[in-house]
């Protein structure tokens, strides 16, 4: 096959996704906004202190893992066009809670449980619209475009959080929380009305014991993007505070380098795990976010240390696209779904669980040792990503010799 024929096949690819690309853009810009704000808002306008401030920020993460199984299975039985509006409906509900919240700023403990409510069913709509948009991409680009759909659509998501926490900014500090709540409201149903034409993908009954194949199927990828996923948490929790620590200026870079990096990479080379298969670009992609976090552990000057961030962003921006294809693969075509959903919820939780145990080995052994210490984990994903490598190469043999036997039997 030609470049060209490449490019053009590429550029079809992300016709058919650029519109599910925006609703996850949607979905994760109202996250992104929120994210800044909502400490400020719970200490600054409620009155409440570290804890509660915790609890708000983090119930929608886990509204949105204790839900990642049942959207994909909303979207393989209802249809993945279906899961998302109704996440888009549910982010509206979130909006009304946020916006209720509002009018209780003097009975605090009110209007902090309005917003936990509304926290909650952000997470729920968080979950189906990712989830729908992936199987919804599956379904219209393909399975042999997995790598593809997993990678560009997770560029609108990492996008979407990077853009979400200026333009929050800039509406708490123009017209406070009410701003949030009312963006919250609109832009889902602006969405909603943009995707309203598009062709929906019918869904697929499912048989009783598909949870289980599902659960075998996302297992083992789900662990290694869950290792690899650790140092993403410690770039986004901590690298800020170790070049504030080491006195460095605009310590934000670190961020800023990670997330310009990684959503380079899913552009450029979005096409590889399609290409050269899940488990040798997990493999390779796997060693270069270790090698950026062992850069920054080490880093005498600003610039090694974001030359490290950036790095990292680049091995993981195709780390999870590679372990998702072994998922796309060894899932049910019906369950394909509610196999994304399991997958992410991997994710999920090892952002949860990253952000406290990390804190604790930088409260016993320095901020540095967090990357050290995050490099290991993180190479604890390559033995998976070779078993996913070997398990491709023998099934890629069997197919071939079965072709064959089937050649010789037609002569």
């Amino acid at each position: 096959m030609s470049p060209n024929s490449n490019l053009d096949s590429d550029f079809a690819v992300f016709k058919g996704l650029a519109p599910k690309m925006a609703v996850v853009f949607v979905g994760f810009l109202i996250a992104g906004m929120a994210m800044p704000v909502l400490p400020l808002h719970v200490h600054n306008d409620l009155g409440f202190g570290n804890i509660v401030v915790g609890l708000v920020a983090g119930t929608q993460f886990g509204a949105s893992f204790l839900t990642r199984l049942w959207s994909g299975s909303y979207a393989d039985r209802r249809g993945p066009k279906r899961a998302v509006v109704l996440g888009l409906c549910t982010a509206v509900v979130a909006g009304v809670f946020y916006l209720a919240s509002t009018f209780f700023l003097d009975q605090r403990n009110l209007s902090a449980v309005i917003l936990l409510i509304g926290r909650a069913l952000l997470g729920g709509a968080e979950s189906l619209i990712l989830t729908g948009s992936v199987a919804w991409g599956l379904a219209t680009a393909g399975p042999g475009n997995a790598g593809k759909v997993i990678a560009w659509v997770g560029t609108a998501m990492f996008g979407a959080l990077a853009a979400g926490a200026p333009v929050g900014t800039a509406l708490y500090s123009a017209m406070g929380f009410s701003a949030i709540a009312t963006a919250t409201v609109v832009l889902p149903v602006v969405t909603a009305l943009i995707i309203a034409p598009l062709a929906s993908v019918p869904g697929r009954a499912t048989s009783a014991g598909s949870r289980g194949r599902v659960i075998r199927a996302v297992w083992l990828p789900g662990l290694g993007a869950g290792f690899s996923s650790v140092g993403y948490a410690a770039i986004v929790t901590f690298s800020v505070l170790l070049f504030a620590s080491r006195q460095w200026p605009n310590p934000w870079l670190a961020v800023t380098c990670f997330a310009a990096a990684l959503v380079t990479a899913r552009i450029l080379l979005g096409h590889l795990p399609d290409r050269l298969g899940g488990g040798l670009t997990a493999l390779v992609f796997v060693c270069v976010e270790v090698v950026g976090l062992i850069l920054i552990w080490i880093a005498p000057q600003p610039i090694i240390g974001m030359i490290g961030a950036a790095t990292v962003g680049i091995g993981y921006s195709l780390v999870f696209p590679g372990f998702g294809i072994a998922v796309v693969g060894a899932a049910p075509p019906e369950n394909r779904g509610m196999a994304m959903g399991l997958y992410s919820a991997f994710l999920d939780l090892a952002l949860a669980l990253s952000g406290p145990l990390l804190g604790l080995v930088g409260n016993a052994a320095g901020l540095p040792a967090i990357f050290l210490v995050s490099a290991t984990i993180v190479l604890c994903a390559a033995p998976i990503a070779f078993w996913t490598l070997r398990h491709e190469g023998i099934k890629s043999a069997y197919s071939a010799q079965t072709s064959r036997d089937g050649e010789r039997i037609d002569r």
